[in-house]
C-alpha cells in the first residue's frame, strides 16, 4: 500500500519478515536512508523567462523598483496568460522531475499568475493533472491574491476574489474536479494590505481551505499576529516580522515557512530563524522557485539555512521533511520515516547524512535513489560508479 511497515535493526527486520518475499532489495552499505525531502512553498506553473531581471537586481535594482516598471509579478501573468494549458503543463512537469531528482518528494505548488478566474483555473488543472499523473506528491495552493491586476484596486481585487473565484473554486471541488488544498494571499504594503488579507483568507477558510500565506517579507506588517488569529497552518516569508508575530505564531503552532534563497537573491535581510526556533515556532523550509528565485534543489536551500541563517544541520534537515510536512497538514503522513507513514525516501551515497547539506550543489552525485510510495522513482547510475566525494 505504499506505506512503512517496520524500522529499525537490520537484524529485527530480518527475523520479522524472514517469510516475506521482496520484488526488489537495495544494498544500503555505507549510504543513508532518509526521509524524502518536503518542499512548502514553490510557485512552478508560468510561461516566460525573467533572466533579464536578474541582471537588473545585480545593478541595484530592488524587488519593488522591478514590480512597478511592469517587470516582476506582471511580466510572469502576461506571459501565463497567454500560454496555453499543454505548454504550462510540459514545463512544469520538467520542473517537477528536475525537483524530484533533488530529493523532494512532496511539494507546495502554487497558482498566482493568472490574477484573473481564467488563468488561475488554467494553473489549478495543469497542478491538478501533474497530482493525478505523476509520482511525486503535490499540495496544491490558490494564489490568486498574488498581486494586484492592472486595472483594479485592491479592494476590487479583494472583491472579485471573494465574489467570483472562491464560488466557483468550491463548485470545481464539490464536483470532484480539482483539489486545492491552501489559500494563499501576498500581504505585503502595495500589494493586499491587512484587512483585505484578512477578507481573503477568512473566505477560503470557510470553502475548507488551509491558511497558508506570505506576511511580512519585505514591509512589517503584523502578517503574523494575523496569521495566528486565523488559525493558519503555516506564513511564508517572514523577513520582517515583529517579535510579538514570532510569540504568536508560536502560541498558535503556526508554522514558519522561511525561503533564505529568497533573501540572499533579493539581498534582503535574514528571517530570524535563530529567534523564532528559541521561542519555539515550528520553522519549515521552501525553495520559492519561482522565475524570481530559480532554486528546485532542498539540499541547496538547507545549506543556506545553515550558512545565513545559523540553523544547525539537524534543525534544517528537520525543517525540509517533518516540519515542512506539518506547514502543509501532512505530518501525520510525510516528513519522517516511521511505521504508518508513507514509503517515500532518499538514499545517498555517503555514510553520513549531513554530506547531503555540507556538499553545496552536489546533490547530483550524492542522491542514489528516490522512493516516493515505495517504489523507485529515480536511480541515479552515477552513484554506482563513482565516489560522493
Amino acid at each position: 500500500d505504499g506505506c512503512i511497515k517496520a524500522v529499525g535493526q537490520a537484524d529485527v527486520i530480518r527475523n520479522q519478515f524472514s517469510e516475506a518475499t521482496f520484488e526488489r532489495i537495495i544494498d544500503c552499505s555505507g549510504k543513508c536512508v532518509l526521509p524524502g525531502l518536503v518542499d512548502a512553498h514553490t510557485h512552478p506553473v508560468w510561461a516566460g523567462d525573467r533572466v533579464h531581471e536578474f541582471a537588473m537586481k545585480l545593478a541595484g535594482a530592488s524587488y519593488m523598483e522591478i514590480h512597478q516598471a511592469g517587470g516582476g509579478i506582471h511580466f510572469t501573468v502576461e506571459h501565463t496568460r497567454k500560454a496555453t494549458e499543454e505548454e504550462l503543463f510540459s514545463t512544469f512537469k520538467h520542473r517537477l522531475e528536475r525537483m524530484l531528482r533533488a530529493g523532494s518528494t512532496l511539494v507546495e505548488c502554487k497558482s498566482g499568475y493568472g490574477l484573473n478566474w481564467e488563468t488561475e483555473l488554467k494553473m489549478l488543472r495543469v497542478i491538478e493533472r501533474a497530482k493525478r499523473s505523476m509520482d511525486i506528491g503535490i499540495s496544491s495552493t490558490y494564489c490568486g491574491a498574488h498581486s494586484v491586476p492592472k486595472g483594479k484596486t485592491a479592494t476590487e481585487a479583494t472583491d472579485d476574489i471573494i465574489n467570483n473565484h472562491l464560488p466557483k473554486l468550491k463548485e470545481l471541488q464539490l464536483r470532484g474536479e480539482i483539489h486545492v488544498n491552501n489559500i494563499d494571499v501576498f500581504c505585503e504594503k502595495g500589494v493586499f494590505d491587512l484587512e483585505s488579507t484578512r477578507r481573503i483568507l477568512q473566505a477560503g477558510k470557510d470553502i475548507g481551505l488551509q491558511i497558508n500565506f506570505h506576511g511580512d517579507e519585505l514591509h512589517p506588517m503584523k502578517s503574523a499576529e494575523l496569521g495566528a488569529e486565523l488559525g493558519a497552518l503555516a506564513i511564508s516569508h517572514l523577513e520582517e516580522v515583529s517579535d510579538e508575530g514570532i510569540t504568536a505564531m508560536a502560541r498558535a503552532n503556526c508554522a514558519a515557512v522561511l525561503l533564505p534563497t529568497t533573501a540572499y537573491m533579493l539581498r534582503l535581510k535574514q528571517p530570524q530563524a535563530r529567534k523564532m526556533l528559541e521561542e519555539g515556532v515550528i520553522v519549515a523550509l521552501g525553495s520559492d522557485f519561482n522565475p524570481n528565485a530559480y532554486c528546485f534543489s532542498m539540499p541547496m536551500v538547507m545549506h543556506l539555512a545553515c550558512v545565513n541563517m545559523k540553523m544547525s544541520m539537524n534543525e534544517a534537515l528537520a525543517a525540509a521533511t517533518i516540519n515542512a510536512a506539518y506547514a502543509l497538514g501532512k505530518s501525520d503522513t510525510h516528513g519522517s520515516l516511521e511505521v504508518g507513514k508513507q514509503g517515500d525516501l532518499v538514499i545517498i551515497n555517503s555514510s553520513r547524512w549531513e554530506h547531503l547539506i555540507y556538499q553545496f550543489g552536489g546533490h547530483e552525485a550524492l542522491i542514489n535513489y528516490v522512493i516516493v510510495k515505495g517504489k523507485v522513482v529515480y536511480q541515479n547510475e552515477m552513484c554506482e560508479t563513482m565516489s560522493s566525494y
